[in-house]
């Protein structure tokens, strides 16, 4: 069963679209990976599917209904969000910077109980940044905020996951921890969306890919079938190569014989 429908999707800024006609499904418990260059328009389509940014044309379905109307409420319920950065204008601990995640469960007058602080809890243990928990979420490191972010959106237990180059500011480790999340989200059912400009990243943990290129769709599918190194050259501009390392697909792009001067 498809949790997010987009049908003939425009999407842009101040009336003036930079995507026209897209349209994919995502099922429940499918991970699809979103790839493109800079400025294909990832991030402008993502906020769109969220509610952040106002569709220009088209239809996005969640779970079966039209969202054009849905309250911010609504969509916190099915959507959660781990934007590329984050920050913070006043130094809230971390422990409550996810608890923000469970806002959407609670009522108009009604503070975290100790169901949603253990919620909380569990979501930076998982992620393994529970350490942090009393520090002030302005004083910690870039890579631990995106950590706490990703644990935010668990406590929301929404019904699928919209992840924003999800791993562009962390270290080697922790992007393959955030993998591990993404596999997780996975097997308990949730839907997930993640942008990356890692082709690797797909093969690894992902069902389907969808490329994306000034602002359309040029390809999507199954990942065995659609990343190809023929799709990936015509992505990206360079000539691309995929082999088989450890049983996992590993993608290299082929530096162009040029010198610098």
């Amino acid at each position: 069963m498809a949790v997010i429908e987009i049908e003939n999707l425009c999407f842009g800024y101040h009336g003036r679209p930079i995507g026209r006609d897209l349209s994919l499904s995502l099922d429940a418990g499918d991970v699809t990976c979103l790839l493109g260059p800079n400025g294909s328009g990832k991030t402008t389509f993502l906020k769109t599917i969220l509610g952040l940014q106002p569709a220009l044309g088209g239809t996005i379905r969640i779970a079966g209904e039209n969202a054009a109307d849905w309250s911010p409420e609504q969509r916190a319920q099915n959507l959660a969000y781990v934007p590329q950065s984050i920050s913070a204008a006043f130094p809230f601990p971390v422990r409550d910077m996810v608890l923000m995640g469970r806002t959407a469960r609670l009522g108009l007058f009604a503070y975290p109980g100790e169901n949603d602080r253990a919620e909380a809890d569990a979501a930076l243990e998982k992620l393994g940044v529970a350490a942090l928990a009393e520090r002030s979420f302005t004083e910690i490191s870039g890579g631990e905020r995106q950590l706490v972010v990703i644990a935010r959106a668990l406590a929301q237990q929404a019904k699928a996951v919209i992840l924003d180059e999800p791993t562009a500011s962390l270290d080697f480790a922790n992007q393959g921890r955030v993998l591990e999340i993404i596999s997780w989200l996975k097997r308990r059912g949730l839907t997930v969306l993640f942008s990356t400009h890692h082709p690797d990243q797909a093969f690894a943990v992902a069902d389907k890919v969808a490329m994306m290129r000034q602002g359309g769709l040029v390809g999507a599918g199954p990942v065995a079938s659609v990343l190809t190194e023929t799709a990936l050259r015509d992505l990206y501009g360079v000539h691309v190569s995929i082999s088989d390392v450890g049983g996992r697909k590993v993608c290299f792009a082929e530096l162009p014989n040029k010198q610098w001067t």
